[in-house]
């Protein structure tokens, strides 16, 4: 599985539900997740990519789509 599969069904499973965004889709402006679940999203990209997000990284800019998701994870060094 690709980074941009298993992030997307770590969205889905934050979310529970079956969203399909493409890559590039503003998962904050199309209201897909919003601030709560961004909490929960980067839980689950740190168990999933055995990173660690520090706080001072968690803004919806950084996670604002299934492309920056992998660029940030990649940056981290997953």
């Amino acid at each position: 599985m690709d980074k941009n599969q298993k992030i997307l069904e770590i969205l889905r499973r934050v979310t529970k539900s079956g969203i399909s965004p493409t890559p590039e889709q503003s998962l904050f402006a199309d209201g897909l997740i919003d601030s709560f679940a961004l909490v929960d999203l980067v839980a689950e990209l740190e168990n999933s990519f055995a990173i660690k997000i520090p706080d001072s990284d968690l803004s919806p800019r950084k996670f604002d789509s299934i492309e920056r998701i992998a660029a940030y994870v990649e940056e981290r060094g997953a």
